[in-house]
């Protein structure tokens, strides 16, 4: 789960941004095709995500696409072939064995592990049992702490109080919420609990954080 805030853009300079689902099928005939071998270090293991500049394929991949809109009969037909070349230079350019790497945790105990993130994610304000992610992903809960770990780098639920923590901050900066609505809307029972977690993971009290970034040229941009 990720989210993003586009902090600079006006009227006279807007902020244009395109979301494109990769074709999950057609990305494993892709890596079949190219002869992918998964990446066996552990320290290649696959990012969840990552930053990428395009190169002029996959600009021009992009753009075929936007004009598709123009069209919608031709989408079924023709879209196909586009979401092939996207594959295709993503597969072969320089982040190519990451690609590859994360289409391949889309099978088996892993994608249960995704499950289980998205589940941490829209039960954001509740309180859930790790056991019970556990038995959903029918594993036991070691296995479960040991799968989660490798993916995330750290515990179902430390991972669930960076989601929190994170929201939190959104609502404090872009909604200039209280500190204490942004604590319970993300399910803190205790704010004091909240400010003194809050700091640790953020450097300065959420009070303090909200101000500093609302004085900053950024804030001015977006407000």
């Amino acid at each position: 789960p990720s989210r993003g805030t586009v902090v600079l853009a006006s009227a006279e300079a807007p902020y244009l941004g395109i979301q494109i689902a990769l074709d999950f099928s057609i990305m494993q005939e892709m890596v079949e095709e190219l002869d992918m071998s998964p990446l066996t270090s552990r320290k290649a293991r696959a990012r969840g995500a990552f930053v990428l500049d395009l190169n002029p394929q996959l600009l021009d991949c992009t753009q075929r696409a936007i004009n598709l809109l123009e069209i919608p009969e031709a989408i079924p037909r023709l879209y196909p072939g586009i979401m092939r070349e996207v594959c295709y230079w993503l597969l072969t350019g320089p982040e190519g064995s990451q690609i590859s790497e994360i289409m391949m945790m889309a099978n088996g105990q892993n994608q249960k592990i995704v499950q289980a993130i998205h589940t941490l994610r829209d039960k954001l304000r509740e309180t859930v049992q790790v056991e019970g992610l556990a038995v959903a992903a029918n594993m036991s809960q070691a296995t479960f702490h040991r799968q989660f770990k490798s993916i995330t780098g750290i515990t179902p639920l430390a991972y669930q109080k960076q989601l929190r923590l994170h929201e939190a901050r959104r609502v404090l900066i872009f909604r200039g919420a209280t500190v204490e609505s942004a604590a319970r809307d993300v399910g803190y029972a205790s704010v004091s609990q909240f400010s003194r977690e809050y700091s640790r993971m953020f450097g300065r009290s959420p009070r303090r954080d909200a101000q500093s970034w609302k004085s900053t040229p950024a804030a001015a941009v977006h407000e």
